[in-house]
C-alpha cells in the first residue's frame, strides 16, 4: 500500500491527512517539519517489539506477523489508521491517528469483532462475566466483540456501556445493558491507549456500578507512549495503578515496521520516528 496526499484545503478544525489507498498507487512526500525531518533516529534499524498479543509469547510479540500485517491493512482500508497532523486526547501533536469511528459498515464491524474476539479468547477464554465498552467509541467495539465471541468461539457473554449523561426517567441509571454484580470480572474493550486518560475516566464508572474486578483491557493499538511517570508507558501505569493488564492487537512499533517494509516516504518515517523518540517507551 502507498500513501497519497489528500489535496483538499485544510482548516484548523480539519487537520491535514495523508490517506492510504489500495496497493499500486504512487507514493507522495510527507510535508514533515524540517527539524523533525533532519533528526537522526535510533528507530531506523530497531527490531519490532511490543507486548505479547494473539496469545503468543514474547518472541512472537517482537515479530510483525502476517496476522498483524492483515490487521494494519484492515485499518488502512477503512481509513481508521491515518497519517497527517493530529492532536491526541492527551494534547500531543502526532503524525498518525487511530479513529475507530471510521468503521461504518456491517462487514467492517464483523471483521473487527473477530480480531478482538480472537485476542480475548486467546488471552482469557471465557473466564470473565461481562464486557464493558466506554462511550462512545467503545460501544460498537464491545458489541462487535460479543457477537464474534459467540459466532466464532461459542462464548456467550453480556456487555454494557455507560451513558455520557445519566438518565433521569424510565429505568434511569448511568449504564445500559448488563448490570454488574459484586465480584464480577469485567473486561474493557477500547480503541487505543495514549496517556491512559480514558482508563482513568472509566475505572470510577465501573467501581460505581458494583465491587467489580477489572483484570484485562483489550485495544486495537498500543501507542507505547509515556504516561505521567518518566520511563513508564501509560499501559505500565494502568497495570500498576489499577491492576489492569492491557492487550493490544498491534503496537506502534508494528505499524512503524509495516511502513518500513512497504516503502513509505522517508519523510513520513522520520516524522513518525521523531514522535516515537519524544513520547514512546520502547
Amino acid at each position: 500500500m502507498r500513501l497519497r496526499q489528500n489535496c483538499a484545503i485544510m482548516t484548523p478544525e480539519k487537520p491535514s491527512v495523508w490517506e492510504v489507498p489500495t496497493a499500486g498507487k504512487p507514493k507522495v512526500g510527507f510535508p514533515g517539519n524540517g527539524e523533525r525531518g533532519r533528526q537522526k533516529s535510533r528507530l531506523r534499524d530497531m527490531p519490532t517489539a511490543g507486548v505479547p498479543t494473539e496469545g503468543g509469547g514474547k518472541d512472537e510479540a517482537r515479530m510483525l506477523t502476517e496476522k498483524k500485517k492483515e490487521f494494519i491493512e484492515f485499518m488502512l482500508s477503512a481509513q481508521v489508521l491515518r497519517f497527517g497532523h493530529f492532536v491526541t486526547k492527551s494534547g500531543r501533536n502526532t503524525q498518525y491517528f487511530v479513529n475507530t469511528g471510521n468503521y461504518k459498515t456491517g462487514a467492517q464491524l464483523s471483521r473487527l469483532g473477530s480480531y478482538y474476539a480472537q485476542l480475548v479468547k486467546d488471552t482469557v477464554g471465557g473466564e470473565f462475566e461481562a464486557m464493558f465498552g466506554p462511550a462512545y467509541k467503545g460501544i460498537p467495539l464491545a458489541s462487535a466483540c460479543s457477537i464474534a465471541l459467540y459466532n466464532d468461539h461459542g462464548i456467550d457473554k453480556p456487555y454494557f456501556f455507560n451513558r455520557k449523561e445519566v438518565k433521569d426517567h424510565g429505568e434511569g441509571g448511568g449504564t445500559v445493558g448488563y448490570a454488574p454484580q459484586d465480584g464480577d470480572r469485567i473486561i474493557i474493550i477500547e480503541d487505543v491507549i495514549t496517556a491512559g486518560t480514558a482508563v482513568r475516566e472509566t475505572m470510577p464508572i465501573l467501581k460505581a456500578c458494583a465491587d467489580v474486578q477489572v483484570p484485562h483491557m483489550f485495544i486495537s493499538v498500543d501507542r507505547c507512549e509515556v504516561g505521567h511517570t518518566p520511563g513508564k508507558t501509560a499501559i505500565m501505569e494502568v497495570e500498576e495503578e489499577f491492576g489492569v493488564k492491557v492487550h493490544p492487537i498491534v503496537t506502534v512499533v508494528d505499524i512503524h515496521e509495516y511502513l518500513k517494509e512497504h516503502g513509505t516516504d522517508p519523510e513520513l518515517l522520520k516524522a513518525m520516528e521523531g514522535y516515537m523518540e519524544q513520547y514512546c517507551v520502547l
